[in-house]
């Protein structure tokens, strides 16, 4: 079955930087498209970057030149490179997956059927 397993969440301050990664299994990594998505207390789960087969990507305007997205197929893993945090990007970090690699991808999270059990950022000011 699908199995996503976050890593790399932490407390950081304004300005710092985390790595985020996703560990996949169970199903057919290269084909899939892959997202992450993030929910901060209070707030509905929102897309922040996401991935096609063919590695095109799209950003939520929030993180754009900030977030960088990747995967790395032979590892079956997804990364999400995070610069100049800010206060504002405090939330639980999930990965997801979807069946369909193609692109463009969507930042939709309801076309999102795999969600991993999500791992926490916090940037303090």
């Amino acid at each position: 079955q699908v199995q996503l397993v976050e890593s790399g969440g932490d407390s950081v301050q304004a300005g710092g930087s985390l790595r985020l990664s996703c560990a996949a299994s169970g199903f057919t990594f290269s084909r899939y498209g892959m997202g992450w998505f993030r929910q901060a207390p209070g707030k509905e789960r929102e897309g922040v970057a996401v991935i096609a087969n063919d590695g095109s990507t799209t950003y939520a305007d929030s993180v754009k030149g900030r977030f960088t997205i990747s995967k790395d197929n032979a590892k079956n893993t997804l990364y999400l490179q995070t610069n100049s945090l800010k206060p504002e990007d405090t939330a639980m970090y999930y990965c997801a997956a979807r069946t369909s690699g193609i692109p463009p991808p969507t930042l939709l999270k309801n076309f999102y059927p795999y969600w991993g059990q999500g791992t926490q950022v916090t940037v303090s000011s």
